[in-house]
């Protein structure tokens, strides 16, 4: 349980870094580069899917050479070199590479970093482990943000957006140092699989290859949270209470993701990912139709929810039904497969709320998750073959 802890510091102090500084992104783009949703979904988009590939490769390196803490080490160490980035970019295209080079590094880290969870956990609360430390880094995302928060309220004209990048750059740090910290299961042994994994795709569970492609489709319609964003804005929302309003979701993420964990634990990841798509189509039907901020907190709240229900569920779910030494890279390969579907989900919702209006992203979204729902109740077998 150590393990598990050390790693949600690690990306507690990662997240609290990454947090200050990417809901000021989306207003940064607009309110200095003149960008607009268009654009800003171009970004976000391309920032995602450039860097997506690496994702399943670093998978499947942590899974053949068992380096895992090297590789999420090398990953989080992009969490800096990001900063300064955004410290020297003098136009949108400079925000695009210092995006890039931070979606990089979460390429490289998130494959890894899940196996070390899952290596740690007891085999039957591997959803509480999840939820333990999606906990923790929704926690850092929340004081993130609220630090920014504080920041960009106590100021009254322009806002000095290089001097948050720059302070954001120590809680990064201080996450190297946990990480260094965090205890690595050595393993010893040779694989009689040689083969590349997609050589193998056809042999694998028929619920994760399903649940790939859920994933895809349902990620279609959930394009980057800077829509979130904008989306307060659009209602007239000064800059530092729409950074409050990601504060409260992802305190409410937070606080459920243990919850929600162990609910898994009890009555299955499908119920609870179900029940997380029908969660996510409700709400962004809410964002769709929303007209004062009162309902904009409720629908941020229930956001929260959403990824509670969700985002360690699927992580645990893909480690129960992957082949013992493809676990890093089925965690890679679905990584991959959500930044993929972003680029073109991240186009069409800015494509679409320029041209049909806000409302449209939000109700194509909305749509594609009751699909997905449909697909996990439909097609998905009951009874999860179990391979760890």
């Amino acid at each position: 349980m150590l393990n598990i802890i050390l790693l949600g510091l690690v990306s507690f102090f990662s997240d609290i870094s990454a947090e200050m500084v990417y809901p000021l992104i989306p207003l940064y783009l607009t309110s200095v580069f003149g960008a607009t949703p268009a654009l800003v979904g171009i970004i976000e988009g391309m920032a995602e899917s450039v860097a997506s590939l690496l994702k399943v490769y670093s998978g499947y390196i942590s899974d053949k050479y068992k380096q895992k803490k090297i590789l999420a080490f090398g990953g989080y160490s992009t969490g800096i070199i990001y900063k300064i980035a955004l410290l020297m970019a003098s136009s949108w295209a400079g925000i695009l590479v210092a995006r890039v080079v931070d979606r990089i590094g979460k390429g490289i880290r998130t494959a890894p970093r899940d196996v070390l969870v899952c290596e740690s956990a007891d085999l039957n609360k591997m959803g509480k482990a999840f939820g333990v430390h999606k906990a923790l880094d929704m926690a850092g995302s929340a004081l993130g943000i609220l630090i920014a928060f504080i920041l960009l309220s106590k100021v009254d004209g322009n806002f000095d957006y290089k001097t948050l990048f720059a302070i954001s750059i120590i809680p990064a740090a201080i996450g190297l140092v946990i990480l260094l910290l965090v205890k690595e299961k050595k393993e010893h042994r040779e694989f009689k699989v040689k083969e590349p994994f997609w050589k193998k795709i056809k042999d694998l569970d028929k619920n994760l290859k399903l649940y790939l492609i859920v994933t895809f489709i349902f990620t279609l319609g959930n394009s980057s949270n800077a829509f979130l964003i904008l989306r307060g804005k659009s209602l007239g929302l000064t800059d530092a209470n729409v950074i409050l309003l990601y504060f409260i979701y992802n305190v409410s993420a937070s606080m459920f993701s243990v919850p929600f964990g162990h609910l898994s634990d009890k009555f299955g990841r499908k119920k609870i990912l179900v029940l997380g798509y029908i969660t996510f189509s409700l709400v962004y039907f809410g964002f769709a139709f929303v007209t004062n901020s009162e309902v904009l907190v409720i629908l941020f709240i229930i956001y929260g929810l959403y990824t509670a229900m969700t985002a360690g569920v699927e992580r645990a779910l893909i480690s129960e039904i992957s082949p013992v030494n493809l676990k890093g890279t089925m965690l890679g390969l679905q990584a991959t497969i959500v930044g993929i579907a972003l680029l073109p989900a991240s186009i069409m919702a800015g494509l679409l709320w320029n041209v049909f209006g806000v409302s449209a992203p939000f109700i194509f979204g909305a749509g594609l998750s009751l699909i997905a729902a449909g697909m996990l109740i439909f097609l998905m077998n009951r009874t999860q073959k179990q391979t760890i």
